[in-house]
């Protein structure tokens, strides 16, 4: 498996020295998230048409002119780790992960005993053990499911009557949900600074401030769904798209708790990535869409 850039700059970046701070405790995952029937529900996207790639800050960002897109359902959370070990449970399915012996993972800054060490690849890494060997997804039914690749999605997607959106429907639906559509970071931060979304605060790698509470994957629901009704679109994980960006490549969205001001400042709608599709790690995951009945 090749290392991404985004891996292989993080570990640049990281290389610049200073000594890892440790962020505070999660207390706040035990005090949000989805729970019970709202877990599984769908918001109705309404249609219509928007700017592809508006407000750009990145140059694979450029405008790509007025979309129009057809209504349809998406899942107003990223899928859970309850829903994929219901999935599994069900089909028996191995994900690429299991399979192919493990996946890439994110040391916090209080895990590492070298700042240059951000990333590294750990055989033992899956959606159930998603910090690898001796790690648990045991009480973290609400978390979102990672070290998901894109076939794994597109088989749960399968499963669960639905499929992934393409990178013009989740662009769209998270560009009409943003409390202030003049101002594309709106979805991650007020207008005061205050984060509205799971991202990093401070200096990414080596300073995770958590000001938003959360130094690693928030359960889903933990922050203020946007204008639709939509959970967690900006930040939080990475969300595959049905959408290839190159021959070799698929699109991802949404930016992940990894994003800050100084690196991926990809917590925008119109942010997209390169993403390799045999390709898992702590911070990718994904939702589904549902097409809605014809009119008549």
């Amino acid at each position: 498996m090749k290392w991404p850039a985004p891996l292989l700059a993080a570990c640049l970046l990281a290389a610049c020295g200073g000594e890892p701070v440790r962020p505070p405790a999660d207390e706040a995952a035990a005090l949000c998230g989805l729970l019970g029937d709202a877990i599984g529900t769908f918001v109705d996207v309404p249609g219509g048409q928007f700017l592809k790639g508006a407000y750009p800050v990145y140059p694979e960002e450029t405008a790509g002119g007025i979309i129009h897109v057809q209504p349809f359902r998406m899942l107003a959370h990223e899928v859970t780790n309850g829903e994929f070990a219901a999935f599994v449970d069900a089909t028996g399915y191995v994900t690429l992960a299991e399979r192919g012996g493990g996946s890439a993972v994110f040391d916090m800054p209080e895990d590492r005993s070298n700042p240059a060490e951000v990333w590294r690849f750990d055989p033992g890494a899956n959606w159930r053990t998603p910090n690898g060997k001796g790690s648990s997804v045991d009480g973290q039914s609400a978390r979102p499911v990672v070290h998901v690749a894109l076939e794994d999605a597109r088989a749960y997607a399968e499963w669960a009557g639905g499929r992934l959106p393409t990178e013009e429907e989740w662009e769209y639906a998270a560009a009409i949900g943003l409390p202030n559509p003049a101002d594309p970071q709106s979805g991650a931060y007020g207008a005061s600074g205050a984060p509205r979304a799971n991202t990093w605060q401070g200096i990414f790698p080596l300073v995770n401030e958590a000001a938003d509470g959360f130094a690693g994957r928030a359960p889903v629901g933990c922050f203020a769904p946007s204008e639709i009704g939509l959970y967690d679109m900006i930040g939080n994980v990475w969300e595959w798209t049905d959408t290839p960006y190159n021959p070799a490549m698929q699109t991802i969205k949404g930016g992940s708790y990894l994003c800050a001001d100084n690196f991926c400042r990809r917590y925008r709608p119109a942010a997209r990535q390169p993403q390799e599709r045999d390709f898992s790690s702590s911070h990718i995951g994904f939702r589904i869409v549902r097409d809605l009945p014809s009119p008549g």
